[in-house]
């Protein structure tokens, strides 16, 4: 499978350059009996649905022209924007998240939990600072990266 989303990745990469879109992920995934190729990109201001067309009409002419076929099997090629949870995978994603409202999942507990959202203030390579809101005023807590086991946007409430 990761022969698949390497190939995928090589394709799609020039033809999100050209319209300065990014790659955020690249899944191909087995759901019943279907497989799926799934391709979530995104640019600053986010992307919409026209734009996502036309990247899978670009990938699909691209994929089709391989000899031989990297994906044997049929599929469904989905294009889509990640969302407004959309996780973090690349470092680039995370220094580009300092200033906004994130999610973070951790290994084990701190403080008691295992689950903060807050603001993400600032990030090293082996730590990250979220200003998190405790009833009326607001603290800062540093978590280990290592102890960290997902991190997304999240909506503000």
């Amino acid at each position: 499978m990761s022969d698949v989303v390497q190939v995928v990745t090589d394709i799609v990469q020039p033809i999100l350059d050209g319209h300065k879109f990014q790659l955020v992920d690249i899944e191909y995934v087995k759901e019943g009996h279907s497989w799926y190729l799934r391709v979530y990109i995104d640019k600053p201001g986010g992307i919409d649905i026209e734009e996502c067309a036309m990247v899978s009409e670009q990938l699909s002419e691209q994929l089709d022209q391989l000899d031989p076929d990297p994906i044997p099997q049929a599929y469904f090629l989905e294009v889509s924007s990640p969302g407004a949870e959309r996780p973090l995978k690349t470092e680039t994603d995370i220094q580009n998240a300092i200033g906004e409202y994130v999610h973070i999942s951790l290994y084990q507990q701190v403080h008691n939990a295992k689950i903060f959202e807050g603001t993400l203030v600032s990030v090293d390579q082996n730590q990250l600072t979220l200003e998190l809101k405790d009833k009326t005023r607001k603290i800062q807590r540093t978590f280990q990266r290592d102890n960290i086991a997902k991190i997304r946007l999240a909506i503000e409430f």
